[in-house]
């Protein structure tokens, strides 16, 4: 069973770990392409989570996996390859505290993704936080002095 003692924790740590990834990179992609800078910060996770998993003993041959499972690993790598573009490219063009709100909307794609394909029912509960998130994405997307248009 899926308490939010088990996932809350691991899920506000990467609350705060994506918050400091926007600080960061806002500064890193200062005077280079953010499609460089993509690649650099790719290659960087990769050899730091490559022995991270050799060292804790949970490396298994990848090969062994089912071709279900790989491609959608495959899928899932492909759209955070492309996520990881566009926001380097944005932090380059906007500012951090604009584009990492409005980043966030995936909030809002996942709950309509959930329930559109994997056939999550969010509560209405939960249906009022989406709406005032998307609320508050708005605030964020829509240029000063236009609020009255």
């Amino acid at each position: 069973m899926m308490t939010p003692s088990n996932w809350l924790p691991w899920a506000v740590l990467s609350a705060c770990f994506a918050a400091l990834t926007a600080i960061f990179a806002k500064v890193g992609v200062r005077g280079v392409d953010p499609d460089l800078a993509t690649l650099i910060r790719t290659v960087l996770i990769f050899c730091v989570l490559a022995p991270f998993v050799w060292f804790t003993g949970k490396w298994s041959n990848p090969l062994t996996l089912s071709s279900h499972t790989l491609i959608f690993l495959t899928l899932s790598a492909l759209a955070t390859g492309a996520s990881w573009v566009c926001y380097f490219r944005a932090l380059q063009l906007g500012n951090a505290s604009q584009v990492a709100p409005v980043d966030k909307f995936s909030i809002v794609l996942v709950a309509a993704f959930a329930y559109l394909l994997l056939g999550e029912r969010p509560t209405p509960r939960e249906w009022i936080a989406i709406a005032l998130i998307s609320g508050g994405i708005l605030l964020f997307a829509w240029p000063a002095g236009q609020a009255n248009s």
